[in-house]
């Protein structure tokens, strides 16, 4: 119970990659800030599950980056996990999905990481831990928006590592590939259509094309992870970049 007494904010946990990492975490003692929108019983249940509070806001703008974090109070590790995808030929990429993502994925994690520095150093100890992708170290056709962020927050954890690294509060991202959460099945009816392939064609041919194991990550190795991130033994670990994607960028 390395984590007794922390408290930890998550932003997207509600499902998927950031509840999985919201479980780790809580595993190990800290205190869980859930984030992130889905059906209002299920939250309830995952609220009493964890013992966690609840706080929802639109991440996507400054304000309610900024509303998360007063009502989370002094967080002592901050995993940035909110995102969200849109999959087009960038001629036809929309601009306002261009905005939401780069809003979503990358500004909100600016917002809150400005917001937590100050307790974590007045405290000194802290972890940030953003969720990257595969996406932060290569691209695919069709997600302009989506690597374009992924590469942003890569950036901007090794600046936040560099800023922070004598104040005992580390920064690290986590690139997973292909992960089977809400968030790459909705992606398949727009790759679907923008390549003209089955269900079956995009799942093999398309998400598992580049990933030699040919396996799904799984979202508690990717909770596994962050918690190691958080333990003492990881205080040396600083602006890293860590894949779990079964050997897709080491092609």
């Amino acid at each position: 119970m390395f984590l007794k007494g922390k408290r930890a904010l998550i932003t997207g946990s509600t499902s998927g990659i950031g509840l999985a990492i919201a479980r780790a975490l809580q595993a190990e003692g800290a205190e869980i800030v859930l984030n992130g929108f889905g059906d209002e019983d299920e939250i309830a249940k995952l609220r009493e599950e964890l013992g966690a509070e609840y706080i929802n806001t639109d991440l996507t703008t400054v304000e309610g980056a900024e509303e998360l974090m007063a009502g989370a109070g002094g967080v002592d590790v901050l995993v940035n996990n909110a995102g969200m995808q849109h999959v087009a030929p960038v001629e036809e990429f929309p601009v306002d999905k261009w905005n939401a993502i780069i809003a979503l994925n990358l500004s909100s994690a600016f917002h809150t990481a400005r917001l937590a520095v100050p307790h974590m150093k007045q405290a000194g100890w802290g972890r940030i831990i953003n969720t990257a992708s595969a996406h932060s170290l290569t691209a695919s056709p069709y997600k302009a928006a989506y690597v374009a962020a992924k590469h942003g927050i890569a950036g901007l954890t090794k600046t936040l590592a560099l800023e922070l690294a004598e104040h005992n509060v580390t920064a690290n991202c986590i690139s997973p590939a292909y992960v089977w959460t809400p968030l790459v099945e909705s992606q398949i009816p727009d790759t679907m259509k923008s390549r003209g392939m089955t269900r079956e064609e995009v799942m093999n041919d398309v998400l598992l094309a580049r990933q030699p194991t040919k396996k799904f990550v799984q979202v508690e190795e990717v909770g596994a992870l962050a918690a190691f991130l958080c333990r003492d033994v990881a205080q040396n670990i600083t602006g890293a970049n860590y894949e779990i994607d079964g050997g897709w960028t080491a092609q």
